[in-house]
């Protein structure tokens, strides 16, 4: 039997039996559709996750002043520990798998005015890399640099928020700030980006100025020392050596400021790569929670194949006596219901996916929340779905194609449909 002709003989099969084939179908079809698209959506949440994760700091730890909750070097515990830019250097050459350790010295409720009007900003103040480790993108001019760190210069760069409300629409670049009757030159303007999480307001909130100008102009209050730190920003330099960048610090810092490094009360740290590593395995979770929910409805439409296959062996029982009868071998009858069942299970899946697809097109049309990033089906998903579905084809196909090929021709020349 030629191919056109299993073709044609299969439609004619389903065409009689028209609403047990579409249940079978649809329960295939549907088992694609929720494979893909819950795998999408969970490819959509982590990827717009991570994005909305990058806005505050790629592979970021920051590390606050604490309070010491063991005994260390003869020392009592409760003592407060404060970072000081002195820190900074000496850390920076011992833990080599960082690759910025950086300070940061901030002013909340700054006196700001310009020309048009006031505002009252946080200030902070760090050295160059801030603005890659925290991601600080440049809408317009630049930020500060290491000459205008080393030179003192009171220069400012802007969050797009302070620009509106100091400048509104007109040019801020070139422009005089006066910070608590300092003037300060605006140099940039940071573009707008949505800031999902934050130690310390956000981004588009602040006025970022140079460190030396920063504590030169904004010293500390005692009993604060003259050039103590808010918190230390930590980037190791790959990945890998996160863990070891994180360890090496926290080392460094405890020799300098005497304290155990095993106290974590004493240098409490917000790692955003662990964050990061957490979210991913409750996405994890969930994507393979879905996708088993989307197999298990695969493999029930499995079965309503085979079903179907079953009916469709007993009904023709007399037409495969007659074909065994003219010299038709079980192999030649294999094939046939075998290929039968294949047509049906990747009809069905191709007709899921194709639907699946269109789906996910249509949803991203929508406008989609900042931390969502759209229904992003992958080519695992598609493999994993093709994959499941030969499975399920295979399994289906296997039983009611044997059944039908150890058919008796004698027994089947004598079978009544319905009898």
């Amino acid at each position: 039997m030629v191919f056109t002709d299993l073709l044609l003989d299969t439609l004619r099969t389903l065409w009689a039996n028209k609403l047990r084939t579409f249940l079978t179908m649809f329960g295939i079809a549907w088992g694609i559709i929720s494979i893909t698209l819950m795998v999408a959506a969970g490819e959509g949440l982590r990827v717009g996750q991570q994005k909305q994760n990058e806005t505050f700091g790629k592979d970021l730890m920051i590390f606050f002043e604490g309070r010491t909750s063991m005994q260390a070097g003869g020392l009592r515990a409760g003592r407060t520990v404060r970072w000081d830019a002195s820190d900074v250097p000496a850390v920076q050459q011992e833990a080599t798998a960082c690759r910025y350790v950086l300070p940061e010295l901030e002013r909340s409720g700054t006196q700001v005015r310009s020309l048009y009007n006031n505002a009252t900003p946080r200030v902070t103040g760090s050295y160059p890399p801030f603005a890659e480790i925290r991601s600080v993108q440049v809408d317009a001019g630049r930020f500060y640099d290491w000459g205008d760190v080393e030179a003192g210069r009171r220069v400012a760069f802007l969050g797009s928020n302070v620009k509106k409300q100091l400048f509104s629409t007109r040019q801020a670049i070139g422009g005089t700030i006066i910070l608590n009757d300092i003037p300060y030159t605006v140099i940039g303007v940071m573009a707008t980006k949505d800031q999902n999480s934050s130690y310390d307001g956000m981004d588009v909130d602040k006025i970022f100025v140079p460190f030396s100008a920063m504590l030169h102009d904004f010293p500390n209050k005692p009993p604060y020392l003259p050039t103590e730190v808010d918190q230390l920003l930590v980037a190791p330099k790959s990945l890998p050596e996160h863990e070891s960048c994180k360890w090496q610090v926290r080392r460094a810092l405890g020799h300098l400021h005497r304290f155990d490094p095993l106290d974590k009360e004493a240098a409490p740290v917000w790692d955003t790569v662990e964050d990061a590593k957490a979210f991913q395995k409750l996405i994890d979770a969930m994507k393979y929670f879905l996708g088993a929910m989307g197999i298990t409805t695969l493999l029930l439409g499995g079965i309503g194949v085979m079903n179907v296959m079953l009916v469709a062996v007993r009904e023709r029982t007399r037409e495969i006596g007659v074909r065994k009868a003219v010299g038709a071998s079980s192999g030649a009858i294999l094939q046939q219901f075998f290929v039968e069942t294949l047509i049906i299970v990747f009809l069905s899946g191709g007709v899921g996916m194709g639907v699946a697809y269109g789906l996910c097109a249509l949803v991203n049309l929508i406008p989609m929340p900042p931390f969502f990033a759209g229904m992003l089906p992958t080519w695992k998903s598609g493999l994993l779905s093709f994959g499941v579905l030969g499975t399920v084809a295979v399994l289906s196909a296997l039983y009611p194609a044997t059944r039908a090929a150890r058919v008796d021709p004698i027994e089947a020349l004598r079978f009544e449909a319905g009898g």
